[in-house]
């Protein structure tokens, strides 16, 4: 079998998250039927509700940034849904500012710059997925940033020696879809704002 460690990472999560997305939304029927039914009512329903509903966003967002990426393109409606759906009462508000359909390995990498910008955002803000004629540009705007230094450099140079954990795991993923897709990475920082360009 020829399948390297970074395509056989991004087969696990996009069996992960298929596996995953049917009994979630299974549950969100059952919750919409109990509510239209009237026999369960109250801020416990709302409360399950809401967590199915960010369950189910989440493992969107993950299946398009962990899953694997084809050939094929992602619509802007269906981006745009995943997003804002993601983006319901979460510290993290992203915008998709492309009106074009869009190649998936590139959704895949701006997801997986704005998973490393969220960990740069511990009090929220805002991030902004720009696209240009030169490639894209992804950028995190908020109250404070904190930036590991060297978990950072980790994207642009091989050098870089750091711990990567589960909840660091974009910082490996982003670097190896870039060498897939021939993308130079950078990143810029400012007092309230951080970018990663690809």
């Amino acid at each position: 079998m020829g399948v390297d460690s970074a395509n056989l990472a991004a087969l696990v999560g996009s069996r992960i998250c298929h596996d995953l997305i049917s009994p979630v939304g299974a549950i969100n029927n059952g919750l919409e039927l109990l509510g239209m039914s009237n026999s369960l009512d109250g801020p416990e329903l709302e409360l399950i509700s809401d967590s199915v509903n960010n369950a189910n966003a989440r493992i969107r967002f993950f299946r398009v940034a962990f899953g694997a990426a084809g050939e094929q393109e992602l619509g802007r409606m269906e981006i745009a849904s995943v997003l804002g759906d993601v983006s319901k009462g979460a510290r993290i508000n992203y915008n998709w500012s492309s009106q074009e359909a869009a190649a998936r390995r590139d959704v895949r990498m701006a997801f997986l710059a704005g998973l490393c910008l969220e960990s740069a955002l511990p009090y929220g803000g805002t991030i902004q997925i720009l696209r240009s004629t030169d490639g894209w540009t992804v950028t995190g705007e908020g109250r404070k940033i904190n930036v590991d230094e060297n978990l950072w450099a980790s994207l642009t140079t091989d050098a870089a020696e750091v711990e990567i954990t589960p909840a660091l795991v974009q910082f490996a993923l982003l670097p190896a879809a870039a060498r897939e897709a021939d993308r130079q990475l950078s990143f810029n920082q400012s007092l309230e704002k951080i970018s990663i360009s690809f």
